[in-house]
């Protein structure tokens, strides 16, 4: 096959090998894909569909077929709906902006009935409540006792599948805290879960999001006994002594200090084989290692687990001792490859990096070789070391741009603009994706958002083809190193602006405008009155961590700087006596989450910014690639189709056809899944960053996808719209 780069502007023409094409469709899968009562259609997790009632030939006439509004959307604070909806014996199961659960019939969209976290949290004791992302939710049936269990603020609930009342058995009184069994004091620390957990057997296992900064929670993975709620297993993300791993943290009690390592991504599970498969974040703090030398297993890796005990079967890791950010972003998708006559049932993994890894599934051999390659570790910053090596797969070859250079700049800008950036970078650091955060901003790409995010990819069973939707955006990555400690003697105005710089700084700037997908603070007394915004702080919000472990002095002091209240800055802090913590207290600190944009807000690298690339697993080769999303005004300018920043992953279906929205521009987009040639599209009231789901209901096929919007600056919604075919069309 010979790749071809798809511009939706201009003829195009596909050079794909019929013969291949057709002896693949051919060779139909031994499974049938026909439900979605998992988060992304199954445990294997590959987004495939095996209905077939809406193809190519049809896909021009879908049309709504219900909208369900949760009523809850907050326009002010951009909430979103990332949630990939669940459909068991025709009902289905999503979350809300504020994470309330509901149920409505999969067919029309009548709703059926509604649980709310925040209610059952004000009747017991007043615990506190965390705002957080959810992406899906997870069904358990045993008998006539069916659940669904899904995390909301740092609590799992278990869910009566047919009343929305909690289970009263599981847990304390129909909910766990995900704080208690880490194996130290977390309890001031943020602890919750985006994505789902997975069910295996009588087994709950989930994983969890944690903070990144150097206050964060361990992320350890846990098995819950799905009727009662007690923990079965566990496994150290960041080795305990005697554990594998261990010798990999030059520091023996790292166990103890360092979080993160988090499997926040999902999971895929072989339920044949008993595997489980999970990918881990980076461990905190994200971009200095000064604290956590050595590789850092199990940082950055993918983990096979026995599903039974949690013990590791084998694992890979992708960024030795990562001071990027790399998290493995999302869930694998379970395979087969036919490589050298044999098929082999493999796991593949895609990363930020814009790489694609494929394992065998039982011993994780590499189905394509992997070759650890030097990297320059000459600018770290004081007191880092950054491994001399890193894993590159030699194919697939990478779906995005892994260099920037001064020919990369945005063709498409005034010449003024593009003089500023050529300014601007002439001061910057940049070239390969694997250059040590320091005191001079650098270049990073992929960006900090991939690469290939939490949508994941999607697979074919029927052809062995993976697509993935990724961002092509750089961000600029600056270091600021911290005063050693406290002055004797501040007021509460220098010392907010010293905790500001150390705790809130990386996600909000030093300027306080906010920066990425994180808020201006600018104003915030207008917003928020001062009990909600010490609320906030406690409790977190979203992609907010809470900061339970900062004392009553030191909040005060902080709402002082950021709400601008000249008379409490002007009083004397009274440093409070507290435990010394090396840990806690780093050299460095990231000045924000910058990305690199030109004076009109456009990113400053040349197109595409967003795309979606088809790639045969069984010979590692590019079939395709096109651009994902426009900008309407750039359009109107004759400007070729951009692609734009994407979150949520595609739907492939038996039926020719690839779905996918994550665009900012809005659109729920078909796009024929041999030829990547768009089929068509429809305006959502929001913009969908979410992946679909594809079901079907007495003998009619449908896609539905969450419109929360939010993400990107985009309006905020809160619906659910399903599509199908006019009935007379079916």
């Amino acid at each position: 096959m010979e790749t071809k780069y798809i511009n939706r502007n201009l003829p195009t023409t596909i050079f794909i090998c019929a013969v291949c094409l057709w002896t693949a469709c051919n060779e139909a899968p031994t499974k049938e894909y026909v439900s979605w009562s998992a988060y992304g259609g199954s445990a294997e997790n590959i987004h495939y569909s095996s209905l077939r009632q809406i193809d190519t030939s049809n896909v021009s006439q879908l049309e709504p077929a219900w909208a369900y509004r949760t009523g809850d959307a907050d326009t002010v604070h951009f909430s979103q709906i990332q949630c990939n909806p669940i459909i068991v014996n025709g009902i289905l199961y999503g979350t809300t902006p504020t994470t309330k659960l509901f149920a409505v019939d999969a067919a029309t969209g009548q709703h059926k009935w509604t649980f709310d976290p925040a209610d059952s949290t004000q009747q017991n004791n007043g615990a506190r409540f965390i705002l957080n992302n959810n992406r899906g939710v997870t069904y358990w049936q045993g008998g006539d006792d069916a659940r669904i269990l899904y995390t909301a603020g740092s609590f799992v609930y278990a869910v009566n599948a047919a009343t929305g009342k909690l289970v009263d058995s599981f847990g304390t009184h129909g909910r766990v805290d995900l704080h208690d069994g880490l194996g130290r004091d977390v309890g001031d620390r943020f602890v919750t879960a985006t994505s789902p957990g997975i069910i295996y057997n009588d087994l709950f296992i989930l994983g969890s999001r944690v903070d990144e900064g150097s206050a964060a929670a361990p992320g350890h993975i846990r098995a819950y006994d799905v009727h009662s709620g007690k923990i079965k297993w566990i496994f150290h993300t960041i080795p305990q002594p005697g554990e594998y791993g261990y010798d990999t943290w030059d520091d023996p009690n790292a166990y103890q200090h360092i979080g993160g390592a988090n499997s926040w991504g999902g999971f895929a599970l072989d339920k044949e084989r008993g595997i489980l498969f999970a990918p881990t974040g980076s461990a905190s703090f994200d971009f200095y290692g000064g604290k956590r030398l050595g590789a850092n297993l199990f940082a950055n890796c993918l983990l096979a687990l026995d599903a039974a005990t949690g013990q590791r079967k084998w694992h890979f890791q992708f960024v030795h001792h990562d001071v990027w950010d790399r998290d493995v972003p999302c869930a694998p998708a379970l395979v087969t490859v036919k490589k050298e006559g044999a098929s082999v049932d493999a796991v593949a993994q895609v990363t930020k990096q814009g790489m694609v890894y494929i394992f065998d599934r039982e011993t994780g051999q590499p189905v394509y070789p992997i070759e650890e390659k030097a990297i320059d570790t000459s600018l770290a910053l004081r007191g880092d070391k950054i491994w001399p090596t890193q894993p590159i797969v030699s194919r697939p070859a990478p779906f995005v741009r892994q260099r920037f250079t001064d020919n990369d700049l945005n063709p498409y800008l005034p010449d003024s603009s593009r003089a500023k950036l050529k300014k601007d970078l002439a001061g910057y650091r940049y070239g390969n994706m694997y250059m040590p955060p320091n005191t001079q901003t650098m270049v990073l790409l992929p960006g900090l958002d991939g690469g290939a995010e939490w949508g994941g990819p999607s697979y074919d069973p029927e052809t062995g083809m993976l697509y993935v939707n990724a961002n092509e955006m750089p961000w600029l990555i600056t270091m600021r190193e911290n005063k050693t400690g406290p002055p004797k003697a501040e007021n509460y105005g220098q010392a907010g602006k010293r905790l500001y710089d150390r705790h809130c700084m990386s996600c909000h700037g030093g300027d306080r405008k906010g920066a990425g997908n994180y808020p201006s603070l600018l104003g915030v007394a207008t917003r928020y009155k001062e009990p909600d915004l010490l609320s906030l702080i406690n409790s977190g919000r979203r992609m907010m961590p809470a900061f339970g472990h900062l004392n009553t002095e030191e909040k005060a002091a902080i709402m002082s700087f950021i709400t601008e209240q000249k008379l409490q800055q002007s009083r004397s802090f009274k440093l409070q006596p507290s435990k010394a913590d090396s840990f806690l207290n780093l050299p460095y600190s990231m000045t924000g989450y910058y990305k690199f944009l030109s004076p009109e807000g456009y990113p400053a690298i040349s197109p595409p910014w967003g795309t979606l690339t088809a790639i045969n697993l069984h010979t590692g080769d590019h079939v395709w690639k096109t651009t994902l999303g426009e900008y309407a005004e750039l359009k109107a300018k004759g400007v070729p189709a951009t692609g734009t920043e994407n979150y949520g992953g595609s739907v492939v279906t038996a039926g020719g056809l690839l779905f996918i929205a994550a665009a900012r521009d809005g659109k729920l987009r078909a796009f024929n899944k041999f030829s990547g040639k768009l089929l068509w599209e429809y305006d959502l009231p929001a913009p969908g960053f979410a992946t679909p789901s594809v079901y079907e209901v007495n003998g009619r096929q449908f896609i539905v996808i969450a419109c929360g919007g939010g993400k990107l600056r985009t309006t905020s919604g809160d619906t659910y719209m399903a599509f199908a075919l006019p009935p007379q069309s079916k």
